[in-house]
């Protein structure tokens, strides 16, 4: 089987180069071909930046719904290499601000952690990208970063279920989680090391301390207010109720919407109720539900359907598919919604990473899918390099692309 599928790609491999090379358009050079995305138009690669500072105590002004609410819907990269480059440096910057901040006792742990490690046996140091050249200069060298050669790589990544020479949604899904998944594990394992005090490769709630700003702040602050520093959101995360969170209850308690764990579920309901909440009876009636919770049921289903999202309707004239999905939700009738009532559209109130994966591929798919088969031939993808690139142009560039993906 591996032997077919190794003949298999190559025979592709071979064909897709053979036919570009061919091709009229771009000019019967398959140098041409493998260059041509560093040439047209100007169009150079750059790092993106997606990195939110946790602690925010450097801010005058902390926005505090800036980590919780939808926070992480960022693609990352699509391509694994970039994806690497723009974690180590954000891990440069973060580690600059955090030192900013906590530089006594950080500084000295930093500091012996590199004594013991130019101390150990046979240690040598790996050099940064810094050291021999700008890592954006690494992705616009077309010999050390061709982005015709690394489709080629990728594809038979991408393309295992089944193993036929296309790439489909569901194919381009999974590629698009398992980015996703590394990049959570990453900055969860980055967030661990700090907050675990004692190293004993878990995470108390003394161990967990909130920001300054959240411990300064009065009750009414968003922050303290709506529970994601408190023991309730710590409680929920932990599954075997041991007080103690490991590298997967800390994932999940840094990132709710994507947990299987149905305590968090419902205390994402709970504190969906402790916001809307205005008349503070501790349930939801439609004059709430309307004004905030329904445009976010809508954005999601519109977002999922491909509708521009942007749109908003009078939000003081309440609207049939309003009503209709309150009185769905509401199952006992009596023109309140609780926190149970809620749960089945928790997952539109916060989407998940395998959403956000779903609009990436079906965005990659509608660009890149020239027979409008519904699928991505090899083919097709090295002809449309820029749509699994265009994430890391410049805002710069003379080019007009798409940024949905930004």
């Amino acid at each position: 089987m591996v032997k077919l599928s190794v003949i298999l790609y190559i025979t592709i491999a071979i064909s897709v180069i053979f036919f570009l090379s061919r091709s009229p358009n771009l000019n019967n050079s398959h140098h041409q071909t493998t260059s041509s995305f560093q040439r047209n138009n100007h169009r150079r690669l750059k790092l993106r930046s997606n990195f939110t500072f946790t602690s925010q105590d450097h801010l005058e002004h902390p926005d505090p719904q800036l980590q919780f609410r939808h926070h992480h819907h960022d693609a990352v990269a699509f391509d694994p290499v970039v994806a690497e480059i723009e974690r180590h440096r954000e891990d440069k910057e973060w580690e600059r601000m955090y030192f900013e901040e906590h530089h006594q006792e950080i500084a000295g742990i930093a500091h012996h952690e590199e004594e013991r490690e130019n101390h150990a046996e046979g240690y040598e140091k790996q050099p940064e990208w810094e050291d021999f050249m700008d890592a954006e200069d690494y992705l616009n060298d077309e010999e050390k970063f061709n982005v015709t050669n690394r489709l080629l790589v990728l594809f038979p990544k991408i393309d295992v279920d089944p193993i036929d020479g296309y790439v489909t949604e569901n194919e381009l899904i999974e590629w698009n989680l398992q980015q996703t998944e590394r990049e959570v594990l990453h900055r969860t394992q980055r967030e661990m090391e700090v907050h675990d005090k004692n190293r004993d490769g878990f995470v108390s709630f003394s161990e967990y301390d909130p920001p300054s700003w959240v411990k300064s702040a009065d009750n009414n602050t968003f922050g303290y207010e709506m529970g994601w520093w408190r023991e309730e959101h710590f409680n929920a995360s932990d599954v075997n109720g041991d007080g103690l969170l490991n590298i997967t209850e800390f994932k999940d308690f840094l990132h709710p919407a994507d947990t299987k764990n149905p305590k968090l579920h419902q205390w994402l309901c709970k504190e969906e109720i402790r916001e809307r909440d205005t008349d503070k009876d501790g349930k939801v009636n439609f004059n709430e539900f309307f004004h905030g919770l329904f445009d976010l049921v809508r954005n999601y289903e519109e977002e999922g359907h491909g509708h521009n999202s942007t749109h908003h309707t009078d939000d003081s004239i309440e609207t049939p598919a309003a009503r209709k999905l309150f009185n769905e939700l509401d199952k006992d009738g009596d023109g309140l919604l609780t926190e149970t009532e809620l749960l089945p559209i928790i997952d539109k109130l916060h989407p998940s990473e395998r959403h956000y994966a779903k609009q990436q591929a079906d965005y990659i798919i509608s660009q890149a899918d020239t027979n409008k088969d519904g699928r991505l031939s090899l083919a097709e993808m090295i002809e449309n390099p820029y749509v699994f690139y265009s994430t890391i142009f410049s805002d710069e560039d003379d080019y007009d692309y798409h940024d949905e993906l930004r």
